[in-house]
């Protein structure tokens, strides 16, 4: 979400020891629609999705509460046998944040590690009257190949880490840091992970994303309605990464998010509109030419009120998003709707068009492809379920599976670029 507090200062990155492992017994199920399937071993190649549940936030017809800490989780499904019914593997007690982006976690490239940023720390406040989120620091690194699954590092990035990105050959990744006006460098080799640098940026920055030969990322500059362009030289022992604020790029109003094509032609950026998401009027998508030198932004995509999350499918036809259009707004709000929508995008080499709409959940967060590119995952946080959509030409319909989840859906990611 869109609601962030700020810090003043910054301390020193640092890195912790290896942390114990919480037990994996699965939480009990939140009330919804259908059951989680049965956890089985996944008799493929595993395809991970992961969904960050965040137990911290609710709201009452619009007003936003803060509930304690200590009951949020990660879930761990596999949609490699069966995209269209994805087998929950394992749910780990695990602290994650529904502030940011909904692309604060990701899976490595070879299914064997995830990452999971909690941009909020959350201490009670000073009166004893409730919980005042602040700007933390921690990111989990999770064995995805353990039986089950566990963490195995708890690492200590810039403040407030929001979205996150893993490069393509799986050895580096970069984290947005909101409040710290930065991006954290993470090398990963040999199943572990570390800190490397952090790059000063000079303004928020939520979302980051490589470009698919690993030489660029570019970084969403959410305050100054700017794309920023990184430049990566990882041909030394430890990766190198470079700003120059005069390649970057002027997007729409409140850029919030972002995501690059397979074939690294495009990047789709959400311009959100406002900073409170929800206002009733209709935003954007950014369509970015990234093979043009230098980048820049070729078209606008209008969508409905309040983009948030955005995915792209693995075979680079389609492209979808996550409308919130005020479904966690006061239902006296002339813009409130009870429900929120994904938008589906065509892309046709640099061209992107809409292919359609549907209604789903309210609060819908984190959206996620499967493997096949054939269905879409929707986590709905008010309804705490996840929603599976069929994707086709003609636009998005509902297959009727609607799992229920241990917990209200922050975020969500697959294999992503």
């Amino acid at each position: 979400m869109t609601a962030h507090p700020t810090a003043v200062t910054t301390s020193p990155v640092t890195t912790s020891p290896v942390a114990t492992s919480p037990a994996t017994t699965p939480l009990p199920p939140t009330p919804g629609t259908a059951p989680m399937p049965e956890a089985h071993p996944p008799t493929l190649a595993p395809h991970y999705l992961l969904v960050g549940n965040d137990e911290k936030v609710t709201w009452d017809d619009g007003r936003i509460r803060f509930l304690a800490p200590g009951r949020d989780s990660l879930s761990i499904f596999d949609a490699a046998a069966n995209p269209a019914a994805p087998v929950l593997v394992a749910t780990l007690p695990l602290p994650n944040s529904l502030f940011g982006p909904p692309v604060n976690l990701a899976v490595t490239p070879d299914q064997r590690l995830a990452l999971i940023a909690d941009s909020m720390a959350w201490p009670e406040r000073a009166d004893s009257k409730g919980w005042q989120p602040t700007p933390g620091r921690d990111l989990y690194v999770v064995d995805l190949a353990a039986t089950p699954p566990a963490i195995v590092q708890t690492l200590q990035v810039g403040l407030q880490p929001s979205g996150l990105s893993i490069n393509r050959a799986g050895t580096m990744a970069l984290v947005a840091n909101k409040a710290g006006h930065s991006i954290s460098v993470l090398s990963i080799r040999d199943g572990r992970v570390a800190v490397c640098a952090e790059v000063d940026l000079g303004t928020p920055v939520v979302a980051v994303s490589f470009s698919a030969d690993g030489r660029r990322a570019y970084a969403v500059k959410t305050d100054t309605h700017r794309l920023a362009v990184l430049r990566i030289d990882d041909t030394g022992p430890t990766p190198r990464v470079t700003h120059d604020s005069s390649e970057d790029l002027t997007t729409g109003l409140v850029p919030f998010n972002l995501v690059v094509s397979p074939d690294g032609a495009l990047a789709l950026v959400v311009d959100m509109g406002s900073p409170t998401a929800s206002d009733g009027h209709a935003d954007s998508i950014s369509v970015v030419d990234l093979l043009s030198n230098p980048p820049r932004v070729i078209d606008r995509v209008m969508v409905e009120d309040g983009p948030e999350g955005i995915a792209i499918s693995l075979d680079g036809r389609h492209a979808a998003v996550a409308i919130v259009q005020g479904s966690n707004n006061p239902s006296s709000d002339w813009f409130h709707h009870p429900h929120g929508q994904i938008v589906l995008l065509r892309i046709d080499g640099r061209r992107v068009t809409r292919a359609g709409a549907i209604g789903v959940g309210a609060l819908p967060e984190g959206i996620a492809f499967s493997p096949d590119s054939r269905y879409l995952y929707v986590g709905n946080f008010l309804d705490a379920t996840m929603q599976v959509l069929a994707v086709e030409d003609n636009g998005l319909t509902d297959t009727g599976t609607c799992i229920s989840l241990p917990g209200h859906p922050a975020s969500m990611r697959a294999q992503s670029y």
